[in-house]
Order: structure tokens, then sequence, then C-alpha cells
């Protein structure tokens, strides 16, 4: 497969993104309905006027759909983002997996206070670690205390780095190889449930638990049969193959802790190095339609639900965690449930309120600027 890497901007490129910053493109999706949502517009300009290649947003209230996109899809030949696009979802995927622990329980097939030891014998040990001590509704809040494989000096190295990225973005590494890595350095503290503290390698185990109390080769085969068929989520998907569906944007990293620098194109990578804890593929209208039918209890009975959104203090003062879940206060007094997710090259976020009824989800085809904070301010406090 030709890789397409781009270690600095050509001059029609920098043309078309100085184009887009200058005065940023923002098209509303045909046929959706028109106004009222001035104040979203203008945060999503601001988002591409602060750096960010492209955006695209929609926005589900009612039985109405608005829809628009900002910036561009493809630095090397302006295309812009379509309101259609694919994209890689990374920890909004951890809200599908939770889904199916939950309807696992509905089903009686597990608990949420089992131990992980129950189902993965022998793999949570080493450095304090110890699987025998750690529920199941531990992993899916983050209070298990299991360190974060995310966080490893080594895996950032290898992966999160310029040079390490451009030589392994196609690396497989299986799910033990990762909870290796974790198990290689101490928990985050001590003893479980006595704090938060998020980690990917949580839900690394949950996708693990759901093959094994299913019997499943896969746990995405679960999120397909479960979630998305019945809810006919065309554009979802746990991929294991390098590229993104059509139609889809580039995505686009400086592979660095700061803004400046190179541009690299880091659209195709290995999914499966995330697994249960950032692999799925969604698009903005996908999204909504999952966290409003989960919202409004079409995937779980009222006691998971309701299991799910029992929250517990996050690292962020203005949300608090459930299982999978994440509640989140903006500055108007406004509660809204849904989940961000970071990987290389792309920021999403999705959001809906309690009745379901008021739903966005918005990506960001670049990872060195801009937030999804004010684009929801913007949409749900008319900031």
């Amino acid at each position: 497969m030709k890789r397409r890497i781009r270690t600095t901007l050509t001059a029609a490129t920098a043309v078309a993104l100085t184009a887009a910053l200058a005065a940023p493109a923002l098209a509303a999706a045909p046929g959706k309905a028109p106004g009222g949502h001035d104040a979203t517009r203008q945060a999503v300009r601001a988002v591409v006027a602060g750096g960010v290649p492209g955006v695209t947003v929609t926005v589900r209230r009612g039985h109405g759909t608005w829809a628009a996109t900002a910036g561009v899809g493809d630095l090397a030949t302006g295309k812009p983002r379509s309101t259609a696009d694919h994209y890689r979802v990374a920890s909004i995927s951890k809200t599908f997996v939770a889904t199916v622990v939950l309807q696992l329980e509905a089903e009686g097939k597990l608990s949420l206070d089992d131990k992980v030891e129950k189902w993965l014998p022998g793999l949570v040990r080493g450095n304090g670690h110890d699987g025998r001590r750690i529920t199941l509704r531990q992993l899916l809040n983050h209070t298990s205390g299991i360190f974060d494989y995310l966080r490893d000096s080594g895996f950032q190295q290898k992966y999160m780095t310029a040079d390490g990225f451009l030589k392994h973005r196609f690396d497989k590494a299986s799910p033990e190889e990762l909870l290796a890595i974790a198990m290689a350095n101490e928990p985050h503290f001590d003893e479980p449930g006595e704090s938060f503290a998020y980690s990917n390698t949580n839900y690394v185990l949950a996708a693990l638990v759901i093959e094994k109390a299913t019997g499943s080769d896969d746990y995405g085969d679960e999120i397909d049969r479960r979630i998305i068929a019945p809810l006919h989520l065309a554009s979802t998907s746990v991929p294991t193959r390098v590229t993104l569906p059509r139609p889809g944007s580039r995505a686009y990293s400086k592979l660095a802790r700061t803004a400046t620098g190179p541009t690299y194109d880091v659209t195709e990578l290995n999914p499966r190095l995330a697994y249960g804890s950032g692999q799925m593929v969604s698009s903005s209208a996908d999204l909504n339609r999952f966290y409003s039918a989960l919202l409004r209890g079409r995937l779980l009975p009222p006691e998971q639900l309701k299991e799910m959104k029992t929250t517990v203090p996050s690292s962020r003062d203005t949300s608090r965690y459930g299982l999978g879940l994440v509640d989140r206060k903006l500055s108007c007094g406004v509660h809204v449930w849904g989940h961000d997710g970071g990987i290389t090259g792309s920021r999403s976020d999705v959001v809906t309120t309690e009745d379901g009824r008021h739903s966005l989800a918005v990506n960001l085809n670049g990872d060195w600027s801009g937030s999804t904070a004010g684009i929801i301010e913007a949409e749900f406090c008319g900031k």
C-alpha cells in the first residue's frame, strides 16, 4: 500500500490552508434544517481559524438535523470536509464496549461485581496489579488503577513520535501484548476503587471479557450484532484495515508535543493497536443516532442504564465518569452525556441531552490545536 506521508506543506497546500484560515468556508448540508445554529457556526469557524485543517459537525434535535463543515479535508487538493465523513472515533469506542458488557449483565451472563480474574485468569498480574481484587465495574469506570499502556515511555517512543510512528504505524500487536506493556509498570494507585485514573488498558480487558463471556472470536462481532445492525449504523465499524472507508477526509498530525513543525498525513494506521479502547470508525450522524438510542433506553434495560449513568469524579472538574459514559456540566448548567476521543490525526466528541432529543457529534482532522468544547458550548448554551 502506498503511504501518503507529507513531511512539509507544498506551495499549493499552503495556499489552500491559508485561504481556509483567512476565511473559513462553512457549508451546511443540502436538505437539512437551516437556521438556529448561528453560535455553533461561529464556533466551528473559530476552530478552523485556530489552525485545525477541517471540521465536520452534525446536530440532531427532535426530528430535525443540521450539519455543516469548515476548512479542508485534504491539504494537498483543498477538497472540503464532508458531513458524511467517516473518521476514527478513538475512545468513543468505550461507550460501545461498555454497552455490550451491560447487555451481558442484563442477560445474566456476567456481573459487574465479578472479578477480572474470573474471566481472564492470570492476565492481570505483576508490579502490584492483581485481577483478583479488581471488578468489571472498576474497569468500566476507570477506578481499577491499572496502568494505561499509552503512558508507557517505550510505547510512546514507538508509536507517538515522528520517527516511531512512520516506522511502526502498521505494526500488529495482540491485546495480550498491550496488557504486558501495562503490567510492566506499577498501577496508578494501590487500592482498586480508591481513585480515578483514565486507562485505556481497562477497555482492552473489557473487550476480552466480552469475548470470553460470549464465546466470540472478536468483541467487534458482538458490537456489530448488538448495536450496529439493530440501529442501522451504516457508517460504523470495528475495522481491521488501515484505510478509512469513503467518504472520508485525510487526518493530520505534527507527531510532536507542539503545534509547530512539519505536518504529517497520518490517515492510514493499524487501529488494532487501540483494540477495545479506541478501534472504531463512525460518522457524526451515526454517533448521534447511537447516543440518542442509548439515552432513550433502546439498548439497555432501565437497571443497566442507571448503572451506566452512576458516576464517579473524573480528572476534569466539569465532568463525572460513569460506565463508558461521561456526564458533562456546561457553563449554562445544562448536563450532556457522551464521550470524546483522540487518536493520531483526529479529535472527536459526541454529546446528547439526558432525554436523547438533542445530540451533537463533531470531528477535527488535526490533533495539534483546537478544541471541541467551544462548539458544544455554542450549541447547547448559545455561546
